[in-house]
């Protein structure tokens, strides 16, 4: 099988409360009904993976390779 290229995540907050992730890259939060953008990485934290399970945030799609490229040259500015 073909190694398949990964893809951030465009993730949302589907509740009425902010929501706060600490992930092992960065800790984000998530204002109610606010998106935001996570790394491939990210993806498989397993603090994000919590949240996925308790419905506070939800998947909405995932990244263009633009839009991985645009959070991976924020995320490196920040560090």
């Amino acid at each position: 099988m073909a190694d398949r290229e990964r893809r951030g995540m465009l993730i949302k907050n589907t509740g009425t409360e902010t929501v706060s992730v600490t992930m092992d890259t960065r800790s984000i939060d998530i204002g109610p009904g606010e998106e935001t953008f996570i790394t491939p990485e990210e993806v498989r934290d397993d603090a994000l993976r919590e949240a996925l399970q308790v419905r506070t945030i939800s998947i909405v799609r995932p990244a263009t390779k633009q839009e991985d490229l645009t959070l991976r040259e924020q995320l490196g500015a920040s560090e």
